[in-house]
């Protein structure tokens, strides 16, 4: 018997996390931690739905914390089998679950020194003891196109996604004994045409297929748009003298950033006197993970390499210390800050928004997905005061929202993966249900393509 049943990323953005259940073996496609509001994140500590020691091996499509967050929690409640992953992301995933263990535990030390308890003292999800075990169990790493046997009856082809480095689409073939199918998970496809990374592989042919949909409702800015806004918005802050802060994922994004300001100084499309904080040490540490991985670029970066390093420029500063990252809040003027995390609900990036938020001076200029219920969400959606460290901040500086820079797909790139391929149903998760889900499940349905919502913990034969 063949069983498909999703739990995590089933009418909602975060939690990324598939089973695939083939006669007595199990497989689980990641294992992501939900963000978003208070009351989306407590479904972290819920059961997951299944038994994590039943489960034979993980396979990770990338290092993002909604797709391998939760992954020490498993092992800790029992989970024993491999974790089959790409070499890049196995690197990038022992940074973010490192880094996540330790903010669980700075997080849940905060809490006991204020007293925010009531019969228990606030605990972590996992300790970075937990997470350190966790690494353990990552497996020899797969190569891009490279077929594995995972277990009995199911088979495993990774494909490039374009998202992030080390990023994968995942191709199952399945064979319980009476019968076969093959289940495409799409992960999170990458948008084409972007400076670093390959574009995604095309989707193969599969019978089933599970794609996400975080903006499958529109198209995004054309690129070159983006790049001249996010100068266009340095430029006007700086003019006011003020400093700009840019929430960022860790992973790709600050990459990406720390690429077009490096040509933006260089071509005079920003003042030259700017000083360029890359403040996270996680995305300190993943910018020298991308250096050791050249087989994930685009050819174009691998031609831009011979020249010089892409990332360096004179005005930039890394900073792992704190006491460094808290020097930054000292600076009135002409600092453009990279911090993570990017929806701003954790990270060093709630200090920097503390201290510029209420200057009229300054920008918060987003360059990435807000999920609802974070910071970053209510900031974009123009809350006038919004709450840092339990303390009501003003919002007086520039907002500027800029969608161009998504590593996600759009909705005309997820269809052109997806192509004309006859599959027995699409099924769509990782997307607001009454955004890009929907959207883009109507034009599924327009085009004749059996299309399913799966809800959490629902349990899908497959025929």
């Amino acid at each position: 018997m063949l069983i498909y049943s999703c739990h995590g990323a089933a009418k909602q953005v975060t939690g990324s996390c598939h089973l695939i259940t083939c006669n007595d073996r199990r497989v689980l496609i990641d294992c992501g931690m939900f963000q978003g509001s208070e009351e989306v994140e407590q479904a972290n500590a819920e059961p997951f739905g299944f038994d994590p020691a039943s489960i034979d091996a993980l396979l990770l499509t990338h290092a993002h914390l909604d797709h391998c967050g939760r992954i020490p929690l498993l092992v800790r409640r029992g989970f024993r089998g491999r974790i089959i992953t790409t070499a890049a992301t196995r690197e990038l995933a022992r940074v973010v679950l490192l880094d996540a263990a330790g903010l669980q535990e700075e997080d849940a030390r905060r809490a006991q020194r204020n007293e925010r308890r009531s019969e228990a003292p606030a605990a972590p999800l996992y300790t970075m003891d937990n997470a350190l075990h966790t690494l353990d169990f990552f497996a020899a790493d797969v190569r891009y196109d490279e077929t594995v046997t995972v277990t009995d009856g199911i088979s495993a082809r990774f494909l490039d996604a374009g998202h992030i480095l080390g990023s994968a689409s995942i191709l199952l073939q399945l064979d319980d004994g009476r019968q076969q199918c093959s289940m495409l998970f799409s992960g999170d496809l990458g948008n084409p045409g972007r400076p670093i990374l390959r574009d995604p592989s095309p989707a193969p042919a599969a019978d089933y297929v599970v794609i996400e949909s975080t903006y499958g409702d529109r198209p995004h800015r054309a690129v070159p748009d983006s790049v001249d806004e996010m100068y266009l918005a340095i430029r006007a802050t700086m003019a006011r003298r003020g400093n700009v802060v840019i929430p960022t994922f860790a992973l790709e994004r600050a990459q990406e950033i720390l690429y077009y300001l490096h040509r933006g100084i260089r071509d005079g499309a920003i003042p030259p006197y700017v000083r360029v904080f890359l403040d996270s040490p996680m995305a300190i540490s993943a910018t020298e993970i991308f250096r050791r991985h050249p087989e994930c670029f685009d050819q174009r970066f691998h031609d831009e390499l011979q020249h010089g390093d892409p990332f360096a420029m004179p005005s930039l500063h890394f900073t792992r210390e704190t006491a460094e990252s808290m020097v930054i809040n000292s600076i009135d003027n002409g600092a453009i800050i990279l911090a993570g995390s990017g929806m701003c609900n954790g990270g060093r990036v709630r200090h920097h928004l503390k201290h510029n938020l209420w200057r009229e001076r300054s920008s918060v200029v987003f360059v990435g997905y807000a999920a609802e219920g974070t910071l970053a969400r209510r900031i974009v959606d123009g809350a006038p005061t919004v709450r840092v460290f339990n303390e009501d901040i003003q919002v007086r500086a520039q907002v500027w929202t800029i969608n161009g820079f998504s590593a996600h797909a759009d909705q005309p790139a997820l269809l052109a993966w997806l192509g004309d391929a006859p599959r027995r149903k699409v099924f769509l998760v990782h997307g607001e249900y009454d955004r890009g889900m929907r959207a883009l499940q109507e034009v599924l349905d327009a085009r004749g393509v059996a299309t399913q919502l799966p809800g959490r913990h629902e349990p899908i034969k497959l025929a």
